[in-house]
């Protein structure tokens, strides 16, 4: 029926259909050619929506909108600047400016170009690094001494009230110096930083060796006490207090964090967390760690006395320093650019936002150590 139907001619439709082609010819033959957008063109529209859209962003209300959004990652309600310290001390800090001091009542002092430092044991100066110099200064700023060496790296200061000595990995190995800036000498060929100082009247530094092992030297004899048996990239090392832990964090070993003892044996009495360990620190007058890491995409901070998790978001937390009266722990969170306190008991947490801009610096502020009890 459907073939019948459609095989019946209409009465003019022959004549219709010539009409049609005619109009559609036609108007064809008239058309003006429009040469397609090349792809060169199609990238620069998307380049300009693009910059449009970036303007509208960065404009006060859209940068309400990048503010608002950090503040879903780090902590809510964060001060927006370093008012004071919850505890007694100084904080040292390194930023792409240079070596900051942060003193209890929130006021930083700018010491100079350096990109690292640590606090002398007293907490009377500060060794700092820049890349051919070892400098020493008062808090202030003043430079006391300088020694020039190629690639200065990790300083470390120890001794007692008469007697000290600093630390420091050149292009040459480890190397000692006097606390006066006098008798620099070579104490390890071709050793690796990072490096730690043993408390007490041992001089004992705890260093790396060539293939990435921890190892210990005795700095008066120049022997070698011990090499640790597990090998991998060591970012950190710390001993506790009373010199009877060293904690080594590491990466592309068996464990992130592995604890020795002083003869160099592993602490069994250590439970590895799980996870990506980004830092790790030593609570004062214990064994015991603050240790920060990550679980997919998710940074934690567990504390010694805190059950579950002190602090946790997305991203990772770096550098984290105890107060000298262990009463607080200061870490850093790069995605929220924020300093984050976290008193000991876990009741109570501080954060600082706009850590970058204080410290005037393109790329996150490292911590460098929390010094020291009046």
């Amino acid at each position: 029926m459907r073939r019948q139907l459609e095989s019946i001619e209409i009465p003019g439709e022959t004549e219709a259909r010539a009409r049609a082609w005619n109009v559609v010819s036609a108007a064809f033959a008239e058309r003006q050619p429009v040469e397609r957008p090349s792809r060169r063109l199609r990238f620069a529209l998307v380049a300009a929506v693009v910059v449009a859209a970036l303007a509208a962003v960065l404009s006060s209300p859209g940068q309400a909108v990048l503010d608002e959004i950090r503040e879903t990652v780090g902590v809510e309600r964060a001060q927006p600047a370093l008012f004071s310290l919850p505890s007694p001390g100084q904080l040292l800090v390194a930023s792409d400016a240079g070596l900051w001091v942060v003193e209890q009542n929130g006021s930083k002092r700018l010491l100079g170009p350096y990109r690292e430092g640590s606090w002398s044991p007293f907490g009377r100066f500060v060794v700092a690094a820049r890349e051919n110099e070892l400098a020493a200064l008062e808090p202030d700023g003043d430079v006391r001494w300088t020694l020039s060496r190629p690639g200065v790296r990790f300083p470390q200061w120890t001794g007692t009230e008469t007697d000290t000595r600093i630390a420091y990995v050149d292009r040459t190995g480890i190397r000692i110096v006097a606390g006066d800036g006098t008798g620099d000498r070579s104490l390890v060929p071709r050793g690796h930083g990072p490096i730690a100082w043993r408390p007490g009247p041992s001089r004992q530094l705890a260093y790396t060796d060539s293939t990435g092992r921890v190892a210990v030297v005795d700095v008066d004899t120049s022997a070698f006490l011990w090499r640790g048996k597990r090998d991998g990239r060591v970012v950190a090392l710390e001993w506790s207090s009373n010199g009877r832990r060293l904690v080594a964090t590491r990466t592309g070993g068996l464990d992130d964090l592995a604890v020795y003892t002083p003869r160099g044996a592993l602490y069994t009495g250590f439970r590895t967390p799980r996870g990506a360990v980004t830092g790790a620190a030593v609570r004062p007058s214990s064994h015991a760690q603050a240790v920060a890491l990550t679980v997919g995409d998710q940074a934690r901070l567990l504390m010694p006395g805190v059950r579950g998790v002190a602090l946790s978001g997305p991203g990772v937390l770096s550098d984290p320093t105890w107060s000298p009266d262990a009463r607080w722990l200061v870490v850093g969170w790069p995605a929220a650019d924020q300093l984050v306190l976290v008193r000991a008991d876990g009741t109570r947490v501080r954060a600082v936002a706009n850590a970058s801009e204080q410290f005037r610096s393109h790329t996150f502020p490292r911590l460098q150590g929390w010094c020291c009890v009046p």
